[in-house]
């Protein structure tokens, strides 16, 4: 019992250790995997915003490039000096507030106007507005001090008239070596922030001081990303840059330095993700523009190389493991395999010969469904070819008026003829002649729709052009439209279409459409009916409607059914249809019935159109 006891101990003492070594590899491997993902993940997001940021600090210099140089253009104009120098001449102000205003309507700029060397604004472009910058003085603007002392100022504020955020150009206007006055141009940028605020990262441009002026977040707009000294503060108020916007403070808390352009910080708010800030200089203008991107992407990025480093390790060590057992069991297996194999071929026996009568069975089967198959297709083949010769029946009356009045017409050229040959008047008998061989060839036109009408299908779905059907359609009920005085309407698209179908067999469903609509409708005062072709998501869309009396809504639901119809057995068994229902199916097209809400039936065929690319 001691030595069993003392065997058992130790094996527990094994797995213990087994335990705790894999664990403690566990918890080393998820920690390198961690720190390693992070740091790439890291580096992947500074390369992906320090493109944004070089775009979006691009296009904003662009932008104050645009304008750079056009004060110091104007700055040059003499209409400018000479009012500085007579700043009474009230003929001339007109023409230059003139002047300022289609200036700034060509340059597209907020408000351009000239201010004299007191910062008394004298001239504007805004002169007839509500409130003109116009005896308004701006010496206290710094843009405004820089012109002064003959350089080029720039200073971005809110305006204290418009309380608008701009950014302000100003140049000294000069006679000789005299500075005059100054010419101010002002330019709005709120096309930035809406034009990059689809980005998921934060954009911010501060002024000299660290206070955000332009931000694609409107609750950062006038606050400090640092605390300001209350100093920094009261020269900000008293210069009016903001006007009497609250200076706030974001509390950026500096994690994790990156480089000189980039580090991770958070936002005050410990409970938020932190971010990894971007920051180019615009030396220019004094301006800083800072790019924030939320680490959440990143800590996913761990997240799941964690998860994939764990469940990599756990697959290994389930490897081993199962490697181990598998060894253990190899042998076992073999055994039960062998019996398993006796088994299977004992029972294989038996039921190879089941199988091979049912095969048998099943041939036979198959064979009869074949046959049946090709009875019942010769079947189908003859119904359509039987109502055809049933509509030929129908027709037969309209194709005999036809005929009849060319036969008469011919008997009466050949008597007139012979009686003209027999007095020797050649030319009137030759006449006579050619009329009754144009009646001819008229009755042969009307002879040939019915032998293209009676003529079987293909059974192939090909490419067909849809009018000629229509046509073909057409000429084969026409003589039914003329003699019950139906009229035809049409509304076919001028391009041709080509649809995928067996020609004769649409045919024959356009002629039993057409044919039931003349039904439809003859016992109405005024007869007509309408072929509509239209294409909608790759399909042909025939629509055939009637002015008749519609159909019955009980009837709808079998309208379609073969032997159904309200009409007189004259006029038919009930199976066109079903038989042009049929056809449609097999052309992979479909048919509708329905009742217009004006009166009468529409039936809407669909069928693909043919790709001819």
């Amino acid at each position: 019992m001691d030595i069993k006891f003392a065997h058992f101990s130790i094996k527990k003492s094994h797995r213990q250790l087994l335990l705790v070594g894999v664990t403690s590899s566990l918890i080393l491997i998820l920690w390198l995997t961690g720190h390693w993902s992070r740091q790439i993940a890291l580096e992947n997001l500074q390369q992906q915003n320090q493109h944004q940021l070089r775009l979006f600090v691009a296009n904003l210099q662009g932008q104050l490039e645009k304008y750079e140089f056009l004060p110091e253009l104007l700055a040059t104009n003499t209409l400018l000096i000479n009012f500085l120098q007579h700043p009474n001449d009230v003929k001339s102000i007109t023409a230059l507030n003139r002047y300022l205003e289609t200036i700034n309507k060509v340059a597209n700029a907020s408000d351009t106007y000239l201010m004299n060397a007191e910062g008394w604004t004298i001239a504007a472009s805004n002169w007839l507005s509500e409130r003109p910058f116009i005896g308004r003085n701006f010496a206290y603007r710094p843009y405004f001090q820089e012109a002064m002392k003959g350089k080029l100022g720039r200073y971005f504020a809110l305006g204290s008239t418009s309380n608008k955020r701009g950014y302000y150009f100003a140049y000294p206007v000069r006679d000789k070596q005299e500075i005059l006055g100054a010419v101010v141009m002002k330019i709005e940028l709120l096309g930035f922030e809406e034009s990059w605020s689809a980005f998921k990262e934060e954009f911010v441009v501060t002024d000299p001081d660290g206070v955000i002026f332009i931000s694609t977040n409107d609750e950062w707009r006038y606050k400090s990303l640092y605390p300001l000294n209350k100093s920094v503060i009261d020269r900000i108020h008293s210069s009016r840059r903001y006007g009497n916007a609250r200076i706030g403070t974001l509390s950026v808390v500096n994690k994790d330095r990156l480089s000189e352009q980039a580090q991770v910080v958070n936002m005050g708010d410990p409970r938020k993700s932190d971010h990894l800030m971007l920051v180019q200089d615009m030396p220019e203008a004094g301006w800083q523009v800072h790019t924030f991107a939320s680490l959440g992407v990143v800590n996913s990025q761990v997240l799941k190389s964690l998860l994939f480093a764990a469940i990599l390790y756990i697959a290994i060590v389930l490897l081993v493991l199962y490697v181990y057992q598998r060894g253990r069991r190899i042998k076992e297996r073999e055994r039960f395999e062998r019996r398993a194999k006796q088994v299977l071929e004992r029972r294989v026996k038996e039921r190879t010969a089941d199988l091979t009568a049912a095969n048998i069975r099943l041939l036979r089967e198959i064979e009869e469904h074949r046959r049946t198959d090709e009875t019942l297709r010769q079947t189908q083949d003859e119904l359509i070819q039987a109502a055809k010769m049933a509509a030929l029946g129908q027709m037969s009356s309209g194709i005999n008026h036809e005929l009849n009045q060319p036969l008469a017409a011919i008997r009466s050229y050949a008597d007139n003829a012979r009686a003209l040959l027999a007095r020797d008047r050649q030319d009137e008998a030759s006449w006579n002649l050619e009329q009754i061989g144009e009646l001819t060839e008229r009755m042969a036109k009307i002879s040939s729709q019915l032998k293209v009408f009676s003529r079987k299908t293909s059974g192939q779905i090909v490419s067909v052009s849809l009018q000629a059907v229509i046509e073909n359609a057409l000429k084969i009920v026409g003589p039914q439209l003329k003699d019950t005085e139906t009229e035809l309407h049409r509304k076919l698209p001028q391009e041709e279409l080509y649809v995928m179908s067996d020609m004769v067999q649409l045919e024959q469903v356009l002629v039993n459409l057409i044919t039931n609509a003349v039904h439809a409708v003859e016992l109405q005062a005024e007869r007509w009916i309408q072929i509509a072709v239209s294409t909608k998501q790759g399909k042909a869309i025939i629509e055939i409607l009637d002015n008749g009396p519609g159909i019955d809504p009980e009837n709808l639901g079998r309208i379609f059914d073969p032997f159904f119809t309200t009409k007189s057995e004259e006029r038919g068994l009930g199976l066109g249809l079903s038989i042009s229902y049929r056809i449609v199916e097999m052309m992979h097209g479909t048919l509708t019935a329905g009742n217009r809400e004006q009166g009468g039936a529409v039936f809407t065929l669909q069928i693909d159109l043919a790709d001819l690319n």
